[in-house]
């Protein structure tokens, strides 16, 4: 991968813990468009045999949901689900604001920097540098390619007849990506079809544990494919 084609957009994660915030959503959820306002939303196939094919869902998506629900020892899987630093959040209307808060105010405890543009073959360029300081065991790293302002017509299921807005939806994932050592490098090319906007495309990068799920650090990079 040329140096040129990541020189377009550079990240660094800050001092503080930038809180990861994942909504487990579906369009045949009646109960979850409400909830997507928070980045990132993964979404999940597990409603569609309800009437409506989510066309945004991924089997990666339902198989970290199940991941993170057994790594805190719980046995409930449903949507919406919220996570925040990897812990899932009850309550998510009136909580979410103070949880984001607190996991704010942390001392970050891993650092990330991203780069990213577009390539010659008009794919988007990333290269990912992570490092960790020795914590809950080993650490892993995970990017997300995200696009806001998408709007969905559902004809049948919960929400038949419903046009939905859709913000911080995860169209490519990557991960999880080992840390060696306390330090990871990850270099990846993810195309990007015709219909994705990219003026409304986020990179989201960031690193857990590979036990127990919490997160170390993220951030956040936009309009690194607007070029």
């Amino acid at each position: 991968m040329p140096v040129a084609a990541i020189a377009a957009c550079d990240a660094r994660s800050g001092p503080k813990t930038a809180a990861l915030v994942e909504l487990y959503t579906s369009e045949g959820c009646s109960s979850c468009p409400p909830a997507e306002a928070v980045p990132l939303a993964l979404h999940v196939g597990y409603w569609d045999y309800i009437g409506w094919k989510d066309p945004y869902a991924q089997a990666a998506f339902e198989q970290r949901q199940n991941w993170l629900v057994r790594a805190k020892r719980q046995q409930t899987i449903y949507t919406p689900q919220f996570f925040v630093g990897g812990a899932e959040l009850h309550s998510w209307r009136g909580a979410l604001r103070g949880k984001v808060r607190q996991l704010n105010a942390l001392p970050a405890a891993a650092a990330i920097r991203v780069r990213a543009g577009i390539a010659s073959n008009g794919a988007l360029a990333l290269d990912a540098e992570a490092t960790a300081s020795a914590g809950d065991g080993p650490a892993v790293l995970y990017l997300a390619l995200a696009e806001s302002g998408l709007i969905s017509k559902v004809t049948r299921g919960e929400n038949s007849g419903a046009t939905l807005a859709l913000d911080h939806v995860v169209r490519a994932w990557v991960g999880p990506v080992r840390l060696v050592a306390g330090a990871v490098r990850v270099r990846r090319e993810i195309a990007l079809p015709a219909g994705w906007s990219r003026a409304r495309l986020e990179l989201v990068v960031f690193v857990q544990y590979a036990r127990t799920g919490g997160v170390l650090q993220a951030v956040s990079a936009r309009h690194c494919a607007d070029s």
